[in-house]
């Protein structure tokens, strides 16, 4: 295991025992003041076509960066509601990707075949992006807007959660002129 996945499972465990609510910015960081995403020119491959994409190559969209591992509970519940949102604001310019962080791409693989992501999914098995990310657990989200800037960031999963977390995406769709 890789001396950040090692990291990322800490952190993850530190999550689960002091945190009891998912972490979302309530409100979106004002785009004048969020900073770029990290490292939008490494190309992954993704899961239905295995060829290799960025994240710059969705510039112009919304999109939803979720980064996620096969032993995430959190994860079985978010997939489902990731699809959703995929579907119902796909028109409005929303892009979900979620990106997976296991070293053993067959674990992914068997999650994704019970799960059936209705999203992009990309393998990130050398673990590129989650530490200039700041992923502290999983799973953990990020919301970029149309310009490549990082606008929010969601930290773990909970169902109870999911109005605030939509509200907040409709909130950034809704400035397609800045």
């Amino acid at each position: 295991m890789s001396k950040h996945l090692k990291h990322i499972l800490l952190a993850t465990l530190a999550s689960c025992l002091f945190l009891s609510e998912a972490l979302w910015a309530s409100a979106l960081i004002p785009a004048d003041k969020a900073k770029a995403a990290p490292h939008q020119t490494v190309m992954l491959p993704e899961y239905q076509t295995n060829q290799k994409i960025s994240l710059e190559m969705q510039k112009g969209q919304v999109v939803l960066v979720d980064f996620w591992a096969s032993w995430c509970g959190p994860c079985r519940e978010s997939f489902p509601w990731m699809t959703s949102m995929q579907e119902k604001y796909k028109t409005q310019g929303l892009k979900v990707i979620a990106i997976n962080l296991d070293q053993e791409k067959e674990q992914a693989l068997d999650f994704l075949k019970k799960f059936k992501p209705g999203f992009t999914v990309l393998f990130d098995t050398e673990a590129q992006l989650p530490e200039d990310f700041g992923v502290i657990g999983m799973p953990t989200s990020f919301l970029i807007d149309r310009h490549g800037k990082l606008r929010a960031t969601h930290v773990g999963f909970h169902i109870n959660d999911t109005d605030e977390y939509e509200t907040t995406i409709a909130e950034l769709l809704a400035e397609k002129g800045e």
